[in-house]
């Protein structure tokens, strides 16, 4: 059963419906539609990103993914990170909100910098742990290229596979580019010579994310989840 029903969408954001009941029936296929999970998410604010937050691609993403939070947590909200050379804001979209939210939070971020995995990865780190939660989190971190740091964002990622916390990354960009050499890679390391367990997984979306089917990007989000959430109980990482 769903965290918040269809009848409490339909009254709070009857825009997300279609979203919602197409994550409905993702969540089905792979087996975790009685799963109760914490969900992120954390947004490129790059100056490279400039043309997905004006063509809508950004929001897009965000009216996904809370249509997905609201089958797993019955708050209706997600936290979301925006990041840049630091983090630019730790803030939340609604589903009671949700219109244009995206827009209206970065208007209010300035500058936008470099891309410094590290500083989201810490933030969503800290706001896990000091938020008491104990179900597990499925982070959706996007971005549209490799990090200013790449040993840092290694290390943040071993140092996080410790925790509860699976973080799906997602590429907005030409599929094949190398701006995602690192993902690639970041997504095949070493276990448990370098972590504990495979908490990350990495797909593209191409140059217009928005001409991905609803179905497709649940499909994609939620493919590595399952197998995630079994090894992290194995090891005592979720109940």
């Amino acid at each position: 059963m769903a965290a918040i029903s269809l009848s409490k969408v339909e009254e709070s954001a009857p825009a997300l419906v279609s979203l919602y009941k197409s994550a409905g029936a993702s969540l089905v296929e792979h087996g975790l539609d009685e799963l109760r999970a914490a969900v992120y998410l954390v947004l490129d604010h790059s100056g490279s990103m400039s043309r997905y937050y004006r063509d809508g691609s950004v929001q897009a993403l965000a009216d996904r993914v809370l249509s997905l939070a609201a089958h797993l947590d019955d708050d209706g909200r997600v936290p979301v990170v925006f990041f840049s050379t630091d983090v630019d804001a730790v803030t939340e979209i609604a589903l009671d909100d949700h219109q244009d939210s995206v827009r209206r939070i970065a208007a209010g971020l300035g500058h936008m910098g470099r891309t410094h995995y590290e500083a989201a990865m810490e933030a969503v780190i800290d706001h896990y742990l000091d938020s008491g939660a104990t179900d597990p989190a499925l982070v959706v971190f996007q971005t549209d290229g490799g990090p200013s740091s790449r040993t840092a964002a290694e290390r943040y990622l071993c140092k996080a596979a410790k925790l509860p916390l699976f973080w799906q990354f997602i590429g907005f960009g030409n599929a094949r580019g190398h701006q995602f050499d690192f993902l690639r890679r970041l997504d095949e390391l070493a276990v448990p010579a370098r972590r504990v367990i495979d908490n990350a997984g990495f797909f593209p979306v191409g140059r217009d994310p928005r001409r991905m089917s609803d179905a497709q990007l649940y499909d994609r989000l939620l493919a590595e989840f399952p197998l995630w959430l079994t090894q992290a109980r194995a090891q005592g990482l979720v109940a």
